[in-house]
């Protein structure tokens, strides 16, 4: 499955943001889909993931309560609702898949996704 993030940019402190990760060359169902993010300097960090029945999603403590992780089967994408934005959150946010082919699961370690989107940008200002 080939994974593409989009839905970055620039805004103020306080501002949302949706992001969107879109898949091609096959259908999402039974991919868990994570976000990550990383910021200049820092290692790749978990933000949020949602099973691929979309019955379960876990998030970062950081982004509790701000973000809503949520996925249209229908439109093969994944959705990052960002509100009340940060400039801590100013990052570049990516998507990743995992196949699960047995029961349900969601991970927040990077390295166990298999496919990941090209990243897009989030930028936000105080």
């Amino acid at each position: 499955v080939q994974l593409q993030a989009s839905g970055g940019g620039l805004v103020q402190a306080g501002g949302s943001l949706r992001l969107s990760c879109a898949a091609s060359g096959r259908t999402l169902s039974r991919y868990s889909i994570g976000w990550f993010r990383q910021a200049p300097g820092q290692e790749r960090e978990f933000v949020a993931a949602i099973s691929w029945t979309g019955g379960m999603t876990y998030y970062a403590d950081s982004v509790k309560g701000r973000f809503t992780i949520s996925r249209d089967s229908a439109k093969n994408t994944v959705y990052l609702q960002m509100n009340n934005l940060k400039p801590e959150d100013t990052a570049v946010y990516y998507c990743a898949g995992l196949l699960v082919l047995v029961g349900s699961v969601l991970h927040v370690d990077p390295n166990k996704y298999d496919y990941w989107g090209q990243g897009t940008l989030v930028t936000v200002s105080s």
